[in-house]
C-alpha cells in the first residue's frame, strides 16, 4: 500500500475507532454538499452508527477492513457484502457499502488501496460485477469511482438535501488483476453516504 500505509480485517475492538472515521469522513462531503454540520455530529446519531457497525461486525457475509498508517492510527475504512438490491443476483454481485478515509489522508492511495482490495474480494466471490450507490453531491466521490470505469446504471433514490443516491455499477473479471485508475482525472478520496456502515 502506498507511503507504508497497510490493510487489515477489522474487529470489534475497532467498534469506536470505526465510528470515529465513519463520522468524520462522511461530515467532510456532506458539509461539503451544503448539509448543516450539528446534524452530523449530533451524539445521538454517533451512538446509532456505533450499534450499525457493531451489526456489520457481527455478520459473517461481510467485509469489513481498516486501513492503518504508518503509526497504526486507522485513518480508512471499507465494508462490502451481498448487495442490497432486491433486482440484483447476490452470485454475480458484490456491493461496495462503504468506502470512507479521513480528509487529511486524501491523495496517499488509501482510497486507491481500499478499492484494489474490494475487486479482489469481489473476485475471490465470483462475483461479475460490483455496485455502489454514491450521493450525487458528492462529485470528488463520483469523479473517483469513474476514474476506475463506475458507471452510473440509470437507478437513484431520494438522498438529503434533494440530491439523489446515484447507483454504479462495474464490470470485474475475476481473471484479470484489479484495473488502475485512469489518468484523465486527478487523484481524488471516496467517501459515501450513510447513516450506518453500508446503509
Amino acid at each position: 500500500m502506498d507511503q507504508g500505509f497497510r490493510l487489515r480485517e477489522a474487529t470489534i475492538q475497532d467498534l469506536d475507532i470505526l465510528t470515529d472515521v465513519h463520522t468524520r469522513s462522511r461530515a467532510a462531503y456532506y458539509i461539503a454538499g451544503g448539509m448543516p454540520e450539528q446534524e452530523l455530529t449530533d451524539p445521538a446519531t454517533w451512538a446509532q452508527r456505533r450499534d450499525a457497525w457493531a451489526r456489520a461486525l457481527a455478520m459473517p457475509t461481510r467485509t469489513t477492513l481498516c486501513a492503518e498508517d504508518p503509526g497504526g492510527g486507522v485513518v480508512g475504512l471499507l465494508t462490502a457484502g451481498p448487495p442490497h438490491h432486491e433486482d440484483l443476483d447476490v452470485a454475480t454481485h458484490y456491493e461496495l457499502y462503504q468506502v470512507g478515509v479521513l480528509p487529511n489522508a486524501w491523495g496517499h492511495g488509501v482510497g486507491g488501496a481500499l478499492h484494489r482490495e474490494f475487486i479482489v474480494r469481489a473476485a475471490a466471490a465470483g462475483c461479475t460485477e460490483g455496485v455502489l450507490e454514491c450521493w450525487a453531491s458528492n462529485t470528488r466521490a463520483q469523479r473517483f469511482y469513474a476514474r476506475y470505469g463506475w458507471q452510473p446504471d440509470g437507478e437513484r433514490r431520494p438522498g438529503p438535501m434533494d440530491s439523489d443516491y446515484i447507483r454504479m455499477r462495474l464490470k470485474i473479471d475475476p481473471s484479470q488483476p484489479p484495473a488502475e485508475p485512469s489518468a484523465e482525472q486527478p487523484p481524488a478520496a471516496p467517501a459515501r453516504r450513510c447513516t450506518g456502515p453500508g446503509r
